[in-house]
């Protein structure tokens, strides 16, 4: 990892908590969402990430609303979700409450009417031939309400760099989760991270998976690959000897850069279908993996209550909230990852041993950190299983209570974690 690393935030046992504003409340505002801190506090959060607090752009608009990623304004609020007052509020309740904030950054493209478009227009790249419309490049193919702004141009960099550093400053943010951060050339990166921990040290949270974006300062990427690999062993389609060799080849779970897991994100829940039906009965043991492997767990907004459909992306859709049997798994393990050094992650977290449970359907791994030692095992499949895993007595969580000594059978999709005595 590159010295820009140097100042980051130690996040270690902290769970990530996606904040979808428009969505959280019937209002859709920072007042609405305010009195929730208290309940994520209990449940264990320890940094929120906010999707885009920007205006969105009109021209071009998706639907009704538009779509987040549009920005209209780098330097504004949304005023559908309030104002900077109400804003800097949620922030300052949430550090008061031991809760890191973090904002999402969409560097890549801005909205088809942002005031760059008309007054430096030089900041955007010019579309392709096949592009029948529009002054500039779309964000994407498909990404018709957007242009993409050209990286190759230093105003473009310093302007750019230069709106990072006031949200950090006007509102003691810690840090960014940057859109498709890939998509920018690295050698912005290179010299935008240093200025922004020269500020103030800050989290990183890079929506891409390449080991360049850690080489570059960025201390977190997505764990795709792990999450499409859990998927397809729920489906059938590939053994859960796929998880264990996913997790070994994956070189970014060890050393100083870490992955970020999730059972479900924005992303998955509005366009590739439920978690809870996605995942079925293998939902629970899915959800434990991404806390307990080498890595930061996510929870996307309504996930501790059982979030059960697709929630809308340009329309108004609030969220039910209810009490629900998830929001005590996501307490529990939230809670087990501050609570035990060999859950955390990054170059502080602890050590990991694949370990065999003489049956091919068991995921079992031991993660070891000084005196704290932890053993998870998961049924990935339908049927029952007998496990042989050797650990000394000691405290466990598992879906029944009781004692885990081997051999131990577990139910279809049942999962065990037991932290031994050493």
């Amino acid at each position: 990892m590159s010295s820009t690393t140097s100042r980051s935030l130690d996040t270690r046992d902290r769970t990530i908590y996606e904040v979808n504003v428009r969505q959280y409340t019937p209002e859709g505002t920072f007042d609405a969402f305010l009195p929730h801190l208290d309940r994520l506090a209990d449940l264990g959060v320890g940094m929120l990430w906010f999707m885009p607090i920007h205006p969105i752009s009109k021209k071009n608009r998706k639907g009704s609303l538009g779509s987040y990623y549009a920005i209209a304004d780098y330097d504004a609020i949304n005023p559908e979700f309030g104002d900077a007052a109400s804003f800097r509020r949620v922030v300052d309740a949430a550090h008061a409450r031991g809760m890191h904030v973090i904002i999402d950054w969409v560097p890549n493209h801005t909205g088809c009417d942002h005031p760059w478009t008309e007054s430096h227009p030089e900041r955007y790249q010019r579309p392709p031939k096949e592009q029948k419309e529009g002054p500039f490049a779309y964000g994407a193919d498909d990404w018709t309400d957007t242009y993409r702004l050209d990286y190759t141009n230093p105003d473009t960099c310093a302007a750019m760099r230069e709106t990072m550093l006031r949200w950090i400053r006007d509102f003691d943010l810690d840090g960014f989760r940057v859109d498709v951060a890939a998509m920018v050339r690295r050698e912005f990166w290179e010299e935008t991270i240093p200025a922004l921990r020269a500020e103030k040290e800050i989290f990183l949270l890079a929506e891409a998976e390449e080991k360049w974006i850690h080489d570059v300062g960025f201390d977190a990427t997505y764990a795709w690959p792990l999450g499409h690999t859990v998927l397809a062993v729920v489906e059938g389609k590939k053994k859960p000897e796929a998880i264990r060799t996913q997790v070994l080849d994956d070189e970014i779970l060890v050393g100083d850069g870490f992955r970020m897991h999730f059972t479900t994100n924005h992303d998955w829940n509005s366009w590739e279908g439920v978690a809870v039906d996605r995942l079925g009965p293998a939902h629970d043991a899915a959800v434990v993996l991404s806390f307990t492997l080498p890595g930061k767990p996510l929870i996307y907004s309504g996930q501790e209550s059982g979030l059960d459909r697709a929630i809308e992306f340009f329309e108004k859709d609030p969220i039910a909230w209810r009490e629900h049997d998830h929001g005590d798994l996501f307490r529990t393990l939230a809670r087990l990852k501050r609570a035990e050094p060999a859950l955390h992650h990054g170059p502080e977290g602890g050590s990991l041993e694949m370990l065999d449970a003489c049956d091919e359907h068991v995921v079992a791994f031991r993660r070891v950190k000084g005196d704290s030692r932890v053993t998870v095992l998961a049924n990935m499949s339908a049927n029952p299983v007998s496990v042989r895993v050797a650990f000394g007595d000691g405290a466990h969580i598992d879906e029944h209570g009781d004692r885990v000594n081997p051999p131990h059978s577990l139910g279809p999709w049942q999962w065990a974690i037991v932290r031994d005595v050493v």
